[in-house]
């Protein structure tokens, strides 16, 4: 039996060996050594995987049945080693080996999405350092009073901070916020204000932060003078030329990944004379989440730049997390409503709606000054975009806040405005 299984495993060596020449031989014939140039990467791939493949089956069937022939199982060992370690450096290359996820080129202006195994594992080193946060929601609540005075100069501040909260019951992630929180704070000032901004990063922060405003003209946004390490502050001046609701965010390379850690919010320049009162006043903007495990899973989620390549987030959420807007948005039957809506998130589009509502006034895109919208039933809101949306609730109830893009209330992108007040049933009457 030995001396059979012994012939076995040498004829599939021998086997292996000859379909791999007749490959390239074949290759040859069809379009010379210029062929074998252009898919040197596949055929290489394919080669070493086979070497692998055939190394691990003599091994193992030498050692299954204890046919003796150390020297040839230690060959057949190194053989596997060495063609697998050539196939993951042909694959990936030598600088995608130690990062996470490991995957291929990209082509933006900066590094990938991935992040190098050493902050990985420093990351991991301190842990137990990171704040913890109980709520990184923002309050949607939390708007600042409307500006009604002439231009001055103001003071901003803003911290970034890498902290850690829950993005869902029993799921955790490391959140890249500015002050703690997701969205930032919302900012509001004057057209024509100038603004002394001066954005910190605290020391416990592993990597380098800035901010870009949407609202400053100047390189960057302010982003080039902003960009701060660790225990680091920096102030800019600018002034506050245009009206209207803008996004900022973080955008030290890589935005995306910069962003879809956490860091955006929003800032509104008033124009002259304000804009209309109204009674309530809310703060919302969605994002997206890619977490490594699959949605739902407990624990600790890191973040996967593979499917922010593919654009397919495991959570799309308002404010941060799941649940964020379930509670906290009351208004009375007559009350003139103002939602100022923003998208932090780095792939989809918002098609923003309130279930059994209609918007009364639009300002398509944020601008302030420009054409309104009226009786709009959903509105588009742009990655790193905003939209102000005006209504009046006539009829008690709970009204759902939605992305019309209807799966990503399963993966969180919901609220809830809970309207109280005598209902008029020729309004509505069931």
């Amino acid at each position: 039996m030995k001396p059979n299984l012994e012939r076995l495993s040498g004829l599939l060596v021998y086997a292996v060996i000859a379909v791999m020449l007749l490959v390239v031989i074949t290759m040859l014939v069809l379009g010379g050594p210029a062929l074998i140039w252009n898919v040197r990467i596949s055929l290489l791939e394919v080669l070493t995987l086979a070497a692998a493949a055939t190394a691990s089956w003599y091994f193992f069937m030498r050692l299954i049945h204890r046919l003796d022939y150390p020297a040839g199982m230690l060959t057949s060992m190194a053989i596997f080693v060495s063609s697998l370690a050539l196939f993951i450096l042909i694959s990936l290359g030598t600088r995608h080996l130690l990062q996470y996820p490991q995957y291929g080129e990209t082509y933006g202006p900066a590094s990938g999405p991935a992040l190098p195994l050493g902050n990985v594992l420093e990351f991991f080193r301190r842990i137990g350092d990171f704040e913890k946060v109980d709520d990184i929601a923002a309050d949607p609540r939390a708007v600042p009073p409307p500006v009604r005075r002439a231009p001055q100069q103001i003071s901003l501040e803003l911290e970034t901070r890498e902290v850690l909260a829950e993005l869902a019951p029993g799921i955790s992630f490391n959140y890249w916020t500015f002050n703690g929180q997701v969205p930032g704070p919302m900012l509001r000032i004057r057209e024509g204000d100038t603004v002394n901004f001066t954005l910190r990063n605290h020391e416990s922060s592993l990597h380098e932060h800035n901010i870009d405003l949407h609202a400053v003209t100047g390189p960057g946004g302010g982003g080039e003078a902003s960009v701060v390490a660790p225990g680091e502050e920096k102030s800019f001046r600018f002034r506050a030329l245009n009206p209207g609701l803008y996004i900022y965010h973080c955008a030290v390379p890589n935005m995306a990944v910069h962003m879809s850690h956490g860091m955006y919010g929003m800032i509104l320049v008033e124009p002259e004379g304000g804009l209309p009162e109204v009674d309530r006043e809310f703060y919302i903007v969605q994002g997206e989440l890619f977490t490594t495990g699959t949605i739902g899973r407990r624990g600790l989620q890191v973040f996967d730049g593979r499917k922010m390549l593919d654009s397919n987030p495991n959570y799309v959420v308002f404010n941060g997390r799941t649940g964020a807007l379930a509670e906290s948005m009351t208004a009375e039957v007559g009350d003139r409503v103002r939602l100022y809506v923003g998208n932090g998130g780095v792939a989809l589009a918002s098609s923003f709606h309130v279930v059994g509502e209609i918007f009364d006034t639009v300002y398509p895109e944020a601008n302030i000054g420009g054409a309104q919208f009226h009786n709009v039933q959903t509105t588009a809101v742009l990655p790193g975009g905003a939209s102000i949306v005006e209504f009046t609730v006539d009829y008690p109830g709970t009204y759902v806040l939605v992305d019309h893009a209807l799966m990503r209330a399963d993966k969180g992108a919901w609220g809830l405005l809970h309207v109280t007040g005598e209902a008029d049933p020729e309004i509505f009457d069931h």
